[in-house]
């Protein structure tokens, strides 16, 4: 094999997606449709190595979609003689983390929070998924199934991402993520995930335009400001976006 036969793999995933999750696709994309039309907003959590800002505020995607982040940060010098002075017993800091963020943010029953775990097993995302849940926000999990069933769940619970979320949908990614095989090398190198997420996420996106489209009421979406014209049709989305919220 060489490097070009990641298209290989890329085409593979593209039909998993075609032809294995259309429903869950379209279940995810009516449940932003329900928020959005019932005065929700619609956010999308960090989901693999930035791939969550090919969704924000681009040309042809949705107005509607915002970014949800959190941050913990602590400012403590030390000189360099006591640095390495004994810890005290550390904390789940990623669990309280997530809580105290869903708890104090602009999150609401009503809303949609799309979440990822490519392995299912990670801390955060299904913290903040259960967290997100218990307050009444609807939740979109991405995950690879093949992956999940070969590992153990990070979490306290026990469960995984596709266990608390509203609707998981299968990336397809397998166990380990990388997927090609090149000369030199002991394990498969190239991983598909972040393809298959931002995949997966058009079609939500591209499923909630169609079909409010057709109901007579088009959600806003973006231009690229590069066109003629470009400029001001983002400051018109924008405004309508503001006094619409969609």
């Amino acid at each position: 094999m060489n490097a070009f036969s990641y298209l290989e793999a890329v085409r593979g995933i593209t039909h998993h997606i075609e032809d294995t999750q259309h429903q869950p696709i379209e279940q995810a994309a009516q449940l932003v449709i329900d928020a959005l039309t019932h005065g929700g907003i619609v956010y999308c959590a960090e989901i693999g190595h930035g791939n969550q800002f090919d969704f924000l505020n681009r040309a042809g995607g949705l107005a509607a979609v915002q970014p949800f982040s959190f941050h913990v940060g602590v400012n403590s010098p030390t000189p360099p003689n006591l640095a390495n002075r004994p810890r005290p017993e550390p904390v789940e800091t990623d669990l309280e983390a997530a809580r105290y963020a869903v708890r104090n943010s602009n999150l609401r029953a009503g809303d949609v929070l799309m979440v990822s775990s490519v392995s299912g097993k990670g801390r955060t995302p299904i913290e903040l998924a259960l967290a997100a849940r218990e307050i009444g926000v609807k939740t979109i999990g991405l995950t690879s199934l093949a992956y999940t069933a070969k590992v153990k769940s990070s979490h306290p619970s026990g469960q995984k991402l596709l266990d608390a979320v509203d609707v998981a949908i299968d990336i397809g990614a397998p166990y380990g993520d990388a997927v090609v095989d090149l000369p030199g090398f002991d394990h498969k190198v190239m991983p598909i995930s972040g393809v298959a997420m931002l995949c997966i996420g058009w079609l939500i996106w591209g499923t909630v335009m169609e079909r409010m489209a057709a109901a007579g009421d088009p959600p806003t979406v973006y231009m690229s400001i590069n066109r003629a014209g470009g400029p001001e049709f983002y400051q018109e989305c924008r405004k309508r976006y503001d006094e619409k919220g969609y």
